[in-house]
């Protein structure tokens, strides 16, 4: 079929409606579930973006066992539940109510026994909602550091590795602070890797990382940090407990949903819709405009040669970008807008690809939508209404432009979060 807009636009977004309902804990979460104690209690606990949903997810696969907990999510990302206690924080700048649902979390997990099951309902966002300061720190301590790890262009990895180490809560705390129960954590993964110590900063499972390693990471990105958090981290008085630590017992951690299975239901769809799709990753990470350059050289290259592989196909990858405002500031847009951003400049209006790029939550940063769609006439149109797509994306302004064009990708929250999409259509 000779593909046209409407039918690639359409295409695009039942890609990435496909992923989004892959991870969907309504659907995957009860096959996941541990058998229940049969005689201590159960009390469900979590956080994350998914938090709400996912208790909802329990108390409808466990509608006769008694239920108790708390769970915290981001502001406007909650569900009805019946048992289990829904708090909301803000994310991703940590807030006064994130840290004081920490402490709500820890103390539902005080006092239990051996008996005793503990659920752990974590997604991605769960770092910031959950900011507890370390002793000596303050909670504005640790929002200039989250304000500072935004903007140093930092890997996921390495933000929570600093993370853990300024936190009464990550890090394996939690799971602390639960001993002896049973943990079982039931996580949906927003993390390159999958690795769990950066799933919300690894609150029930060993930390890896160092104070030093921290340290080293704070100076490579020469992050300007309060005095407190700098001597905090100097004086690395009490670390992080380290695989094979006894008090945290035999980990047992399941994923319910991850990057790699929300691609391939996007693939699936794929097949269903006439395109051929090929998966470059799960992991791809990077600065922002750069990895939406890098991902139209391969379509260009499709397009002109049929390598690596002939039209009509699809390019899809996940993972986790990044974008460096430095100092100078910069403008409205989330990662996935300054991705296809920088796609679409390289693609220079070659005609014959579109793309989708949106972060899986719904929410591109701290915007209201998720991403965005680009055309082949997208740098032809935005020029038309007086933008010009370099000095937009210069100024770390995608948003705007792809606002102007009615172009932006708004689904709302998802109520779920397997990291970013992004999908590359050659016809």
């Amino acid at each position: 079929m000779a593909w046209t807009d409407t039918d690639a636009r359409a295409a695009l977004t039942k890609l990435f409606q496909a992923a989004v309902a892959s991870a969907d804990p309504r659907v995957v979460l009860a096959r996941h579930l541990p058998e229940p104690p049969r005689a201590g209690r159960v009390v469900v606990v979590g956080a994350g973006k998914s938090a709400a949903v996912m208790a909802a997810a329990v108390e409808d696969a466990w509608p006769d066992l008694p239920l108790s907990g708390v769970v915290v999510t981001r502001y406007g990302h909650g569900h009805p539940t019946r048992r289990i206690e829904v708090l909301e924080a803000s994310h991703p700048v940590p807030d006064a109510a994130g840290a004081k649902a920490a402490r709500v979390v820890l103390e539902a997990v005080a006092g239990l026994t051996a008996d005793d099951l503990v659920l752990f309902l974590v997604s991605g966002g769960g770092s910031a909602l959950t900011t507890l300061p370390a002793p000596g720190l303050t909670l504005e301590d640790l929002m200039a550091v989250n304000r500072a790890l935004l903007a140093s262009g930092a890997t996921i990895n390495e933000m929570n590795c600093i993370r853990r180490h300024l936190s009464a809560f990550s890090g394996g705390r939690l799971a602390l602070a639960a001993a002896p129960a049973r943990v079982v954590t039931l996580a949906i993964s927003d993390v390159p890797g999958d690795d769990p110590a950066a799933i919300a900063s690894g609150p029930t499972v060993p930390d890896p990382t160092s104070f030093a390693q921290a340290r080293a990471l704070v100076a490579h990105y020469r992050m300007d940090l309060p005095a407190a958090v700098t001597a905090h981290l100097a004086a690395a008085a009490e670390e992080t407990p380290k695989p094979g630590d006894p008090r945290l017992g035999e980990v047992d951690y399941r994923f319910i949903a991850t990057p790699r299975l929300a691609l391939e239901a996007a693939a699936a769809e794929a097949r269903d819709l006439g395109l051929t799709p090929l998966i470059l990753g799960d992991a791809l990470e990077g600065e922002a405009r750069e990895v939406g350059k890098v991902l139209a050289g391969i379509a260009l290259s499709t397009r002109a040669h049929g390598h690596p592989l002939p039209g009509p196909c699809v390019l899809l990858s996940g993972g986790e970008t990044t974008v460096t405002i430095g100092a100078e500031g910069g403008g409205r847009g989330g990662r996935n807008g300054e991705a296809l951003l920088g796609c679409a400049v390289t693609l220079d209006g070659t005609p014959g690809i579109w793309a989708l790029m949106g972060d899986t939550d719904g929410i591109d940063g701290s915007e209201d939508n998720a991403g965005a769609i680009a055309a082949p006439d997208t740098l032809a149109r935005a020029r038309a209404a007086g933008l010009d797509p370099r000095a937009v994306l210069g100024r770390h302004d995608s948003y705007a432009l792809f606002k102007a064009l009615g172009d932006l990708l708004e689904t709302g929250p998802t109520l779920t979060n397997v990291n970013d999409f992004r999908a590359v259509l050659v016809g």
